[in-house]
């Protein structure tokens, strides 16, 4: 099974993620870690573009091969990186869970934009400003939209695994 989580910088996406994947034993993969990686190793950051999707897609596809529960974690902001990871599922053969993490409350998500501390390395944390310029497309498909100011992150992750263990329609 793969699961994606996605949403804007600051919504939640790691922690619940993180959850999840502990509370599976599944393989985390994390699009800011492998993008992070890719800049350490000398690519410009204007460079890096769509370099980190492929690279945590293909790291899906290879778990997924070896019968790995995988749970990605990224913004995962326009259709051709959501398509993607349908593909990744598709090719697996494997059912896939997409998870949006939305934070509707925009006093909340801009108090926890600006007191986010890098867990990663190097990696730049986007500001309120560009989290707010972000080009974040509509979903065009049914997925799990979780609204982390509204629910514990520990509800959240039960919401998660509740939709695992049934067939939800539009939940693939």
């Amino acid at each position: 099974m793969l699961i994606v989580f996605a949403g804007l910088p600051g919504t939640g996406k790691t922690t619940l993620s993180r959850a999840v994947a502990r509370a599976l034993a599944a393989t985390h993969l994390r699009v800011d870690v492998i993008e992070q990686a890719i800049r350490d190793s000398g690519v410009p950051a204007d460079a890096v573009g769509i370099s980190g999707y492929a690279v945590a897609q293909a790291l899906a596809g290879a778990n997924l091969g070896d019968g790995r529960v995988v749970v990605a974690d990224c913004v995962n902001p326009v259709a051709a990186s959501r398509t993607g990871w349908r593909a990744v599922a598709a090719r697996a053969a494997l059912r896939l869970i997409e998870v949006e993490v939305v934070c509707p409350d925009a006093q909340e998500h801009r108090r926890r934009v600006e007191e986010r501390v890098s867990d990663v390395p190097g990696l730049v944390l986007p500001s309120w400003e560009a989290v707010r310029r972000l080009d974040y497309q509509p979903w065009d498909r049914p997925r799990l939209v979780v609204d982390s100011a509204a629910s514990s992150p520990s509800e959240a992750v039960a919401a998660v695994l509740e939709v695992m263990a049934q067939d939800r329609p539009g939940v693939r």
